[in-house]
């Protein structure tokens, strides 16, 4: 679209208490399938209907077909691969929960318990104060292990999701849409006890989300890569590796996530890469110079990332090298962040997009938030947000194409 900062999301958006109900009550078979796939029908309905009016031009479903726990807490985005994953054997350990710990050495990166992440470790006492503020309401879910040959059996679902949100885009007159989807690397960091093999799990992993991605592309979607093991994956390796030996285990993740796009056209992919979505302090992180590069292996057409946050908002610094993004692909920075309950004004939106826009070219700039908006801060202010999201880009736009 010329002359016209485009605008997005990560994917997902507040629940509906309906919606919260039903996964509860699907978890407990106390609903049946053909109710609850109504529910999800109506809630796509007023949720794609709900951005169109905003005026967001990338719309999703509000990852509201990602069948969850009922939970809200910051796990609840990867869970829907639990039912969309075969090969896998549930257990009652919460990924919260568990406590072992799991020491990396030299040359050979392996990750702990979440529990054991270096950012906890060194705000312990912040971590386990209950009003804090650091962690928001969570309910335990239990997690699964890689306990035979991985296989894809999510057809039926994921093309529910995508028949809702097409016929949705198309009542409402929406012309483009995306919708997120795990990546390999960030499905296969449940618990492997099949293949014992880090590059045999991450490939059979890839092969089975093949499908999915293509589900998506072939209706003409763009698939957005969940992906935040690229990035907030250093602070769960204990101690703290060397930046050499996180890239190799990085390249293992980039490999995997090109080998589930093989055939796939890049301008349909939009990689997400963020440093985790908990309300935490995040100084553990890894700085985004030292990962950028290889993320932008992965053939995608658009790549989004953090670019409010606190702890990541001065790394559009890395756009400074002309050369690294490339030709015909474009950056969807975070403008509105989803760790704070303050609503960013329009103006500040507007002067982050010139930034951006300075750098690589306003025709290749789609402003976004850094994550899913979701379960991270009460709905009213998620939908401020994204309204002055949209306010700025029209700023922007008259900034920048008169």
């Amino acid at each position: 679209m010329a002359n016209k900062i485009l605008t997005t999301h990560v994917g997902s958006l507040p629940r509906t208490p309906e919606l919260l109900e039903a996964n509860t009550a699907r978890a407990n078979n106390a609903i049946s399938e053909e109710k609850f796939n109504e529910i999800i029908a109506q809630s796509v309905d007023k949720v794609v209907k709900k951005q169109h009016d905003i005026g967001i031009d990338q719309v999703n479903d509000g990852e509201y077909g990602h069948i969850t726990s009922g939970a809200i807490d910051y796990g609840a985005w990867w869970n829907y691969s639990f039912y969309r994953l075969g090969g896998l054997e549930m257990t009652d350990e919460d990924r919260w929960g568990r406590t072992e710990k799991v020491r990396s050495t030299p040359g050979n990166v392996k990750l702990t318990s979440f529990q054991d992440r270096r950012d906890r470790e060194k705000f312990q006492a912040a971590y386990e104060d209950p009003d804090s503020g650091v962690l928001g309401r969570r309910n335990k879910v239990a997690n699964p292990v890689f306990a035979g040959p991985v296989t894809y059996v999510g057809q039926d679902q994921v093309n529910r999701d995508v028949s809702l949100l097409t016929e949705a885009m198309k009542k409402y007159g929406v012309q483009q849409g995306f919708m997120a989807a795990i990546s390999p690397g960030s499905a296969a960091r449940l618990e492997d006890r099949h293949y014992h093999d880090d590059k045999a799990l991450l490939d059979a992993v890839a092969d089975a989300l093949h499908e999915e991605y293509k589900a998506i592309t072939d209706a003409g979607l763009i698939v957005q890569l969940d992906a935040p093991d690229l990035a907030e994956a250093w602070d769960q390796i204990n101690p703290e590796p060397t930046v050499e030996d996180f890239q190799a285990w990085l390249q293992l993740r980039v490999d995997a996530a090109n080998r589930a796009l093989e055939g796939i056209d890049p301008s349909l992919v939009r990689l997400h890469i963020c440093w985790g979505s908990w309300h935490g302090p995040h100084t553990t992180d890894i700085p985004f110079e030292h990962i950028v590069d290889q993320c932008l292996q992965i053939k995608a057409g658009s790549f989004s990332f953090e670019a409010s946050s606190p702890r990541h908002a001065h790394e559009w610094k890395v756009w400074q090298n002309k050369d690294r993004l490339g030709a015909g692909r474009q950056i969807v920075p975070g403008l509105v962040s989803h760790s704070t309950n303050a609503v960013e004004h329009p103006e500040l939106i507007a002067d982050r997009i010139v930034r951006f826009a300075e750098l690589v070219g306003p025709e290749n700039v789609i402003a976004s938030t850094d994550c899913g908006l979701g379960g991270r801060i009460h709905e009213q202010i998620a939908w401020a947000k994204l309204e002055s999201l949209v306010e700025g880009a029209a700023l922007a736009s008259k900034r920048l194409f008169g």
